[in-house]
């Protein structure tokens, strides 16, 4: 996890949204290798192992992320062309399988920091990206310039709210699975099983 990413999580517990305060322990340049972060509000506190901000358990098992029912979908310039992003700064993030991207994003979107949340078991991590492990998304409200949701995230509402809720207005969101219905969010587009939206509030 990179450093700056401190300012852009919230503590996943419930309550109402709260800043993390980061407590490094080892750091190669600008990346935690190790360390905790702690919650202010409810007094949790989340380790930080091998470079992964550990922030509950997202799934009861290692998840592998295979699915042999999911639709093809696009590729990671597909993706770039859903989020309509140009130029470098901000984070994007992408959820579930969605990590799958992430590689090519890399590539395409040079100057832009990557989020991968929940990546299924054995995802490689390119140069760059900051992982993190959550029992609900864990990045503040309208803190990023896009997001995919990918699955099984992309199947569970409340998840895909969350997702929606962190991007800025007026940018994109995008993922598999059912079409959402969310507040302050404007469908674009959907087909072969994927949907493609802004955010308008």
């Amino acid at each position: 996890m990179f450093i700056e990413l401190t300012d852009h999580l919230r503590c996943p517990a419930e309550h109402p949204e709260s800043f993390l305060v980061l407590l490094p322990d080892a750091m190669e340049g600008r990346r935690v290798l190790r360390g905790r972060l702690g919650c202010p509000v409810c007094h949790a506190s989340y380790p930080i192992v091998d470079g992964v901000a550990e922030l509950g358990d997202a799934e009861p098992g290692a998840w592998s992320g295979v699915d042999p029912e999911a639709p093809a979908g696009p590729d990671a310039d597909g993706v770039r062309a859903f989020l309509g992003i140009e130029g470098p700064g901000g984070y994007v993030g992408l959820v579930g399988d969605a990590a799958r991207f992430a590689s090519g994003l890399a590539a395409l979107l040079p100057g832009v920091q990557l989020v991968l949340i929940n990546p299924p078991a054995g995802t490689a991590f390119p140069a760059g990206t900051s992982v993190l492990r959550a029992a609900r998304m864990p990045l503040k409200a309208r803190s990023l310039r896009g997001v995919v949701v990918g699955r099984p995230f992309a199947e569970r509402p409340i998840w895909v709210a969350d997702a929606i809720g962190t991007v800025l207005p007026g940018l994109a969101a995008a993922g598999s699975g059912p079409v959402p219905v969310s507040p302050g969010f404007e469908l674009l587009g959907s087909a072969a099983g994927w949907w493609v939206g802004r955010t308008t509030t």
